[in-house]
């Protein structure tokens, strides 16, 4: 298992400055939010960037996770619109094009995993109808991520349309998809999960390509440093490890951008001290 940071959680820094911040403190790997601030896709001359950052993550020995979260670098009124649920086809459409793009500059980047989840929906269809439109946009997804050499891993949401196990594994069987992976919150599985996040990761262990990882408080959805809450942070990784996990598990930390080296500096303390 290779710890790392998510670049949301250094919101106030360059990129290519944070990711020299991450590698110093120890971290092997980083999980790059595509914003408007940081390896914006849409930004004039963002081939190049991703080939600098390429360059960037060899030399300083970090494996890098594409995340598409950001809040508003598809529409600056409505967070995390469009997505793949939408009303509009249009709006679906844009979602997809957004992700394509996430795509490319995960094969330029050397990235093995492109992280992405439902979003909520905007109208109510019924939930065949909402799930055939989620299937169709992942098909579409996987279908251009599999041409990349990529894996898209899928994130489970708490408030979004799929915000559980049980979610992911019917959206799964419907998409029915080899590029189709699992991107593990386990805060997340802390909520959603009434056997807890340890459990969830002996069952799905093998469908994990990603790992996101935060300190949480049931039942608030609320992204705490590790050493908060009452989830045994220390415990997950201890069980990933022990399942044989071996890819990216980055803190997921964007509130704490004001206080970013000294909350990952900590972070990372907190949880190699018991290793």
């Amino acid at each position: 298992m290779r710890l790392g940071y998510n670049t949301n959680g250094f919101a106030h820094h360059r990129l290519r400055d944070a990711l020299e911040v991450i590698a110093g403190i120890g971290y092997r790997a980083v999980a790059i939010t595509l914003d408007v601030h940081h390896l914006d896709p849409f930004a004039p001359g963002h081939a190049a960037e991703q080939r600098e950052i390429a360059a960037a993550c060899r030399d300083l020995d970090l494996v890098p996770v594409i995340e598409t979260g950001a809040r508003f670098l598809l529409d600056p009124r409505r967070k995390h619109r469009p997505n793949l649920l939408g009303a509009d086809p249009a709006e679906r459409a844009a979602r997809i094009a957004f992700l394509e793009r996430a795509i490319a500059a995960a094969a330029t980047v050397g990235a093995p995993v492109v992280s992405l989840w439902s979003g909520a929906a905007d109208d109510a269809p019924g939930a065949a109808a909402l799930d055939e439109r989620l299937a169709a946009g992942l098909r579409a997804v996987c279908r251009r991520a599999a041409d990349a050499g990529v894996v898209i891993g899928f994130e489970p949401e708490p408030g979004m349309y799929v915000e559980d196990m049980a979610g992911f594994a019917r959206v799964r069987a419907l998409v029915d998809h080899p590029a189709l992976a699992l991107t593990l919150d386990v805060g997340h599985a802390h909520l959603t999960e009434a056997a807890g996040a340890v459990a969830t990761i002996a069952t799905w262990a093998p469908h994990v390509v990603n790992v996101h990882v935060e300190g949480m408080r049931r039942p608030e959805h609320d992204h705490l440093a590790p050493w908060d809450g009452d989830l045994d942070v220390r415990a997950t990784l201890a069980a990933l490890a022990a399942a044989g996990y071996a890819g990216p598990a980055c803190f997921e930390l964007s509130r704490h951008s004001h206080d970013a080296v000294r909350i990952a500096t900590r972070a990372f303390a907190f949880v190699t001290a018991a290793a």
